[in-house]
């Protein structure tokens, strides 16, 4: 099969690396000639596990190419995916469409032959139309139809997540379209992956229906962490014995300091603004895309008052700058917001974080923060050490050396990654999120900070 991916970006390569690895002949059309540059050298404009080896062996085997010729990618094509950004408009909140209409209109202009035109880009419920709509208004004559696959690879295991997938969504009423679909993906055949056909704006809202979901489910316990705080509980066995029950899940029962990332930030908002705009308010989705934005910062009085109060002349050590781990994506990564709220209240800021600082340097206005060189080096002269990002590296650290570098042994760990007993055993005032005990702080007043 013949596919040209609109898009060499996060969902644009790692998809079109997979079907080249399923043996389809794969063209990634890109328009940024440094993002070319850099793959047709081997080198990633992003980091993901195992995307670097992908793209290496497909590529020298002839079935994975970039280039920034859409017409001529498009004109050969059995298949076109739409996998171009869709990112919250500025002003008003909802999906910016631009790339996705811009893609749409170029393809029309360059369609030879029938072709199944794909969006694998997150978008609102009608988009799909409206690029039937545009592509028809080009090219008149041209034979086409206009599909919904979206997407649900999470960052840090994308490749399995899109190798060994829960479910495809394919959201079409055409049956040349849902043929040519079904051979797409029939290499995933062998996983059982099951193929749900549906309408394509059933497909279009239930990507965001998904992720809404989720982020609520975050939300959810987020604030359960919040009142076990006040209550006495511990949130780690709440949230265990709640995911027990199987119609509720153990999974994205985790607190921490809010959800950030590509995905769950934009499209909660935009589902926010489609049900306005179709007056049919989401009023779950509402509150918790509020509660998430408050979030951030209420992670940031945490700490303060880990701190006794002020943070005003201290050095905060942050641990973890990306939203998650085994990625170097800072989209609304917490930390942004815990930094700045920390330095407007007068700390001074070390950071680290083993992929993400490239990307940190870009969004943190480098005044009143160093980024250091190693977790360890953050510690050093710190009042308080913050962990915002769960990398694996951070979970088993030598916390004697440590309490050993730091100005005041205090640990705020966002993550739940240690127990607090170890912790407190090695001389550290400790501080959880929804941690029975609320601060730890049993050896506090001894703590100078």
């Amino acid at each position: 099969m013949r596919i040209t991916m609109i898009g060499a970006g996060y969902v644009g390569l790692v998809s079109g690396a997979c079907f080249a690895d399923f043996g389809h002949d794969v063209i990634c059309v890109d328009k940024d000639p440094k993002k070319l540059d850099m793959l047709r050298s081997g080198k990633m404009p992003i980091f993901e596990p195992g995307l670097d080896q992908l793209v290496a062996t497909n590529a020298s085997q002839g079935r994975l190419r970039f280039s920034d010729d859409l017409a001529s990618s498009v004109a050969d094509a059995d298949v076109v995916f739409i996998a171009v950004g869709t990112p919250s408009r500025r002003g008003d909140g909802h999906a910016d469409l631009s790339y996705v209409y811009g893609a749409a209109a170029e393809v029309g202009h360059a369609l030879k032959r029938f072709t199944v035109i794909i969006t694998k880009s997150t978008v609102p419920v009608g988009t799909g139309d409206e690029v039937e709509r545009i592509v028809r208004e080009q090219n008149p004559k041209a034979k086409f139809s206009v599909v919904s696959n979206p997407e649900f690879l999470r960052e840090g295991s994308a490749i399995e997540d899109f190798k060994r997938p829960d479910r495809i969504i394919v959201g079409s009423d055409d049956e040349a379209a849902k043929k040519v679909l079904s051979d797409v993906y029939r290499p995933l055949s062998l996983n059982a992956a099951p193929v749900f056909f549906t309408g394509r704006r059933t497909a279009e809202l239930t990507k965001y229906a998904g992720n809404a979901f989720l982020a609520m489910k975050i939300t959810f316990i987020n604030e359960m962490a919040d009142l076990c705080e006040k209550l006495g509980a511990d949130v780690q066995d709440v949230a265990r014995g709640i995911g027990m029950d199987n119609r509720i899940g153990p999974k994205f029962l985790h607190p921490g300091p809010g959800y950030g990332g590509s995905c769950f930030p934009k499209d909660t908002l935009a589902l926010v603004k489609t049900a306005q705009d179709a007056a049919s308010p989401v009023r779950l989705i509402e509150t918790t895309v509020a509660i998430n934005d408050q979030r951030k910062r209420a992670m940031a009085r945490k700490v303060i008052q880990a701190c006794g109060g002020s943070v005003r002349g201290k050095t905060i050590g942050i641990l973890g700058l990306t939203f998650k781990p085994n990625t170097d994506d800072m989209r609304d990564a917490p930390s942004l917001a815990i930094i700045q709220a920390l330095k407007d209240a007068g700390a001074k800021i070390k950071a680290y974080d083993p992929v993400g600082m490239e990307h940190a340097k870009s969004m943190i206005h480098p005044d009143g923060i160093e980024f250091s060189d190693s977790a360890y080096s953050v510690t050093e002269g710190a009042h308080v050490v913050v962990i915002v990002t769960e990398w694996n590296a951070f979970r088993s650290m030598d916390l004697k050396r440590m309490h050993s570098l730091m100005a005041s042994p205090v640990l705020v760990d966002l993550r739940n990654i240690y127990l607090p007993q170890d912790v407190v055993d090695a001389g550290f005032v400790y501080s959880g999120v929804g941690r029975a005990d609320g601060n730890w702080s049993g050896s506090a007043l001894s703590v100078a900070v």
